[in-house]
C-alpha cells in the first residue's frame, strides 16, 4: 500500500512540474500572465479639454511638442501657490532665452471660485508666461486625475468658508507628454532652475 502511495505521490509532481514548465514557457511566448510586463515609466498626464484665463478653450495640443511645467493650485492658496508661482516666475528670468521654449500652465483644483476673470487676475500678479486653466468640475476632475494629483476641500471651522489641500509639486513633461520628474515644494531655486534648464535642453535635442 505504501509503495502505490509513493507511486502515486511522484506521479502527482512530475504532473506539476510539467504543468510549471508549461505555463512559463507561455508566459514567455506572451501567451499567460507571465507576459504582462511593465515599463517602469510612470503614467502621468494625459489629453484635457479646460478653459485658459481668457476664457478660450484649449486642450493639451497647445503644448504639443513643447516641454512644459505644470502646477496644480488655486487662487484662495495662502502660501504654497504664490510661493511657487514666485519660483518659477524667478526662475524663468533666469533661464533668460530657453524660457521661450518652456510652456508654464497653473490649473487651478478649486473650479467653484476659479473663474478665468479670477485666475487672469491672480496670474498677472507673476509672469505673463503662465497659463491659468480652469473648467468644469468634471474637467478638472478628469485632468487632476490623469496628472495623479491630490486634492480635497476643507471647510472652515465657521462652515462659511472652505480651502483646498493639493499636491504642492510642480509637474516637468516632456514635449512628447510624458512625464520627466517634479520640483517639490521648498526645493533649493538653483535646483529647480537646473531641472527646468535640463527639461528645456532635453527636449532640444531629443
Amino acid at each position: 500500500m505504501i509503495k502505490w502511495v509513493r507511486i502515486a505521490t511522484w506521479g502527482l509532481v512530475v504532473v506539476l512540474a510539467g504543468v510549471t514548465g508549461w505555463l512559463v514557457v507561455m508566459g514567455q511566448m506572451g501567451q499567460g500572465p507571465a507576459a504582462v510586463t511593465s515599463t517602469g515609466e510612470a503614467a502621468v498626464g494625459g489629453p484635457f479639454t479646460l478653459v485658459n484665463q481668457d476664457g478660450e478653450p484649449v486642450t493639451e495640443a497647445m503644448v504639443a511638442g513643447r516641454p512644459y511645467a505644470i502646477f496644480f493650485g488655486f487662487t484662495h492658496c495662502p502660501d504654497v501657490c504664490p510661493t511657487t508661482l514666485a519660483e518659477l516666475t524667478v526662475a524663468l528670468q533666469d533661464l533668460g532665452p530657453a524660457a521661450d521654449d518652456l510652456a508654464v500652465l497653473f490649473v487651478t483644483v478649486d473650479p467653484e471660485r476659479d473663474t478665468p476673470e479670477a485666475l487672469k487676475s491672480y496670474i498677472a500678479s507673476f509672469s505673463d508666461r503662465v497659463t491659468g486653466l480652469t473648467g468644469t468640475e468634471a474637467q478638472i476632475a478628469d485632468v487632476v486625475a490623469k496628472y495623479r494629483v491630490y486634492r480635497r476641500k476643507v471647510p472652515s471651522e465657521s462652515g462659511d468658508d472652505y480651502t483646498m489641500d493639493h499636491t504642492a509639486a510642480v509637474y516637468l513633461m516632456g514635449p512628447d507628454g510624458r512625464f520627466r520628474g517634479t520640483i517639490s515644494y521648498g526645493e533649493p531655486q538653483a535646483d529647480a532652475i537646473a531641472k527646468l534648464r535640463r527639461l528645456v535642453e532635453d527636449a532640444g535635442t531629443g
